[in-house]
């Protein structure tokens, strides 16, 4: 497998619609995806003394983190309007590969920042609600 830019690691918000269209957030810098999993534990005194999960079982969730340069573009504002509202909305996250993930998502943190003579940053942080699948 060759190497991916980082920077066509994408993140996309829906507009509302069914099935929804999705807009890049523009001027992201940075993009971090994290796919997290609990193990059901069914080890017993016939495990010989070796730990056994529970295939399939378990609690699985993804986070996406971002940071970047505020643009005011309409997938910003939406995204500004889902922390405010504390609306579960559609994303995806799309790969250089053409590889897709989409779920719904909850905006668990969203953060300006800006120096005088500095530009209006942004960081936020999403947390999966339901299935994410590739599409």
């Amino acid at each position: 497998m060759s190497a991916e830019k980082g920077s066509a690691f994408l993140l996309k918000v829906g507009d509302g619609a069914e099935p929804p269209v999705y807009a890049t957030v523009a001027g992201l810098r940075a993009t971090q995806l994290s796919v997290n999993g609990e193990a059901v534990n069914v080890t017993s005194k016939d495990s010989g003394g070796w730990r056994e999960l529970l295939s399939g079982a378990g609690l699985r969730s993804v986070s996406v983190s971002a940071s970047g340069i505020f643009t005011g573009s309409a997938a910003e504002l939406r995204i500004k309007g889902n922390a405010l509202g504390g609306a579960i909305d559609a994303y995806e996250l799309s790969f250089e590969s053409g590889e897709r993930l989409r779920g719904r998502f909850l905006v668990t943190r969203l953060d300006y920042a800006g120096d005088y003579n500095g530009e209006r940053t942004y960081a936020l942080s999403l947390e999966s609600s339901g299935p994410v699948a590739a599409a």
